[in-house]
Order: structure tokens, then C-alpha cells, then sequence
């Protein structure tokens, strides 16, 4: 029987997989933070006036809290290419395998999509209000670059995974789209 095929969300995957999952798990990846640090010029802005998604950024000491998601049987070859498609669009982010900590404390491999920091795409070290004032304006492909900043806070809270930068960005976003010319 074959080993079930994990995919590590961080982002949008938490909350749009876009593949069959077979099941779900808080789940810990050291050594790597989630960071606003990629330039997006196709989901969440344009080559023109780009957005930033999020992506790992690897730092010594760090730990992301995410979501282990098991792809359901059958499908992890369907699961591979669409995950291919959406997150290595522009080869900014670079396609690994990494143990990460299930809830119960569970090492499992999973498939993860972590930043190249030598493409052009990122731009790790954005100071937090930059970071807001790119987000509440940015619109992509995938829509607006402030939904998917709400989206990702308001399903790690839900899942009881505290982001304070996070939590920082989206109470900033709202405050600029709720000013005179935000």
C-alpha cells in the first residue's frame, strides 16, 4: 500500500486546497516562517503593480504553524500536477519535501512550497506598513490582494494558530480601506 502524499499549507492552501483531502492536521515546520516576502504578478497584483503572497522563508530558530493535508488516495497524481500549475507559476517558489509535526507529534514528510530567494519575486525584509499599503491596493488574476491576507488570518485563527503579523496586516489593511483614499 502506498504512503499517503502530505501537502504542508501556510497560506491559501489552508483554506483552498484545490485537490481531494482525505484529512486534515494542525501541523509545525521548523527552521522556515511564513512571510509576505513574494512579489505576486499573477494571483494577487500584476507585473505591473504586483501584490505579495505568502511564502516560507527559511531562518534559523523559526517555526511555521500550518495544516497537514492528506491527499485522498487515488488522486496524488492529479494533486501534484494542479499544485504544480498554481504554485510553481513563475518559479519563485521551489518544490520540497520537509518533516513537519503533526498535532499528536507525528513526524511526517510532507510536500512544501518554499521561497526561492534568489528569483526576482522576492523581497524578504519589506518593512509591515509597505507590506499593507501594497496588500489593500493589489488586485490579481485570483482577486484582491487584501481577501486573501483576511482569508488566510481568519482560518488560522480558526484553526487556534495565533500569526501576529498577520493579525498586525489585516487590522492595518482594513484601517487603509477604511481611510479617505484607501
Amino acid at each position: 500500500m502506498q504512503e499517503p502524499l502530505w501537502v504542508f499549507g501556510y497560506g491559501s492552501l489552508i483554506w483552498d486546497p484545490g485537490f481531494p483531502v482525505a484529512g486534515r492536521e494542525v501541523a509545525r515546520l521548523e527552521g522556515w516562517h511564513r512571510s509576505f516576502c513574494m512579489r505576486s504578478i499573477h494571483h494577487r497584483g500584476t507585473a505591473t503593480a504586483p501584490g505579495l503572497v505568502l511564502a516560507l522563508d527559511r531562518a534559523a530558530g523559526a517555526v511555521c504553524e500550518g495544516l497537514a493535508l492528506a491527499v485522498a488516495p487515488g488522486a496524488e497524481a492529479e494533486t501534484l500536477a494542479a499544485l504544480r500549475a498554481r504554485e510553481l507559476v513563475s518559479s519563485a517558489y521551489l518544490e520540497e519535501r520537509l518533516p513537519v509535526t503533526l498535532a499528536d507529534g507525528t513526524r511526517q514528510s510532507a510536500l512544501t512550497y518554499v521561497i526561492d530567494p534568489a528569483h526576482p519575486q522576492y523581497c524578504g525584509g519589506i518593512l509591515r506598513e509597505e507590506q499593507a499599503q501594497i496588500i489593500a491596493r493589489a488586485q490579481g488574476g485570483r482577486g484582491a490582494n487584501r481577501d486573501y491576507l483576511y482569508s488566510t488570518a481568519a482560518h488560522l485563527a480558526a484553526l487556534g494558530i495565533r500569526d501576529p503579523e498577520l493579525e498586525w496586516l489585516a487590522a492595518r489593511v482594513r484601517e487603509i480601506g477604511d481611510s479617505p483614499g484607501g
